[in-house]
């Protein structure tokens, strides 16, 4: 298990590398949901999501081989830009795996940030090649199944907790479950006593389907949420979960893209889906926990075409 020492080490070893993000009350998102709410607006950070701290965490700690090597990712989509985006910066070489669903404006950011980019039919396929190229002599960078990522991700959870007033709830959207392991590692040490949710889409039920089962598990993805779309979680991910978050909520696709239209009305932000799930989860933690709440939603990108959002939402 990762430690808040891990993480309070990975926050000195990114210190500017990467953004220090807006945590801020939203009044907007308060009155709409009845209950005081806190934005952690971590679709501000370099390449438009957390993924930059992971990212910035693993390169920071490569050896002088490993750098002249390079690494390799796979990603959906913002890894794979957090990848790029360090890599160019500490001048790493990156070949990153992405599967062809992957939305195009992710894919011509990673290739503008220098990386090479191998696409391949699915998610599954991505997986393989990236293993075949980690076995050529590349550092992988994994995105949810290295410690010093996770750690890199918890940053986000310090951030949180040093900026945010008394919150009693924070929710989370879960991928592989890098981010809210991190941030479950930070919150449970720094605020005894909070809860912290994960969210899924029904379509990306990698860890729900893992809890279900008691261990990490494949799973059957039909989400177009790409940024959530892990075919399983790792045995790192699952323990940390398992262990620190109080449930994970599972909604719908549209119920994410509406809530990307909920938060740009009424907090003011342009979020992704993958971010815009906590809108319709926020209310079923509040259903469970009661009118007492203060929230913490951590907002963890904005990668998403304007294009896109209008076509998932007709």
């Amino acid at each position: 298990m990762v430690e808040i020492g891990d993480v309070e080490a990975a926050a000195e070893r990114i210190a500017g590398h990467v953004l220090r993000t807006p945590t801020l009350p939203s009044p907007g998102l308060s009155a709409l949901l009845g209950v005081p709410v806190t934005a952690k607006l971590e679709l501000l950070q370099l390449g438009g999501s957390f993924k930059a701290r992971g990212a910035a965490a693993k390169l920071l700690t490569l050896t002088e081989a490993e750098r002249a090597a390079g690494v390799v990712a796979v990603s959906g989509g913002n890894h794979a830009i957090g990848v790029a985006l360090m890599a160019e910066a500490l001048n790493v070489r990156a070949t990153v795996v992405m599967p062809k669903t992957a939305p195009a404006r992710s894919v011509e950011a990673t290739r503008a940030f220098g990386a090479d980019v191998r696409l391949t039919d699915d998610v599954t396929a991505a997986f393989v090649l990236t293993e075949e190229l980690q076995q050529s002599g590349l550092t992988l960078v994994h995105p949810f199944a290295d410690p010093v990522v996770l750690a890199g991700q918890g940053t986000v959870g310090l951030e949180l907790s040093d900026d945010a007033d008394k919150l009693t709830d924070v929710l989370v959207s879960i991928g592989g479950g890098a981010l809210i392991s991190g941030v479950a590692v930070a919150l449970t040490a720094r605020r005894p006593g909070i809860r912290v949710w994960g969210v899924e889409t029904e379509g990306a039920r990698t860890m729900s389907d893992a809890l279900a089962a008691g261990r990490p598990v494949p799973t059957k993805l039909s989400s177009f949420v790409s940024t959530l779309c892990a075919p399983a979680t790792s045995p790192l991910a699952y323990d940390h979960v398992s262990t620190l978050v109080t449930d994970v909520l599972t909604v719908s696709d549209s119920q994410a893209v509406q809530g990307t239209l909920e938060l740009a009305e009424h907090a003011k932000v342009w979020a992704e889906p993958a971010a815009g799930c906590l809108m319709p989860a926020a209310r079923l933690v509040l259903d469970k926990v009661g009118p007492d709440a203060r929230l913490g939603l951590v907002l963890c990108g904005g990668n998403a075409a304007f294009s896109d959002i209008v076509r998932w939402s007709a």
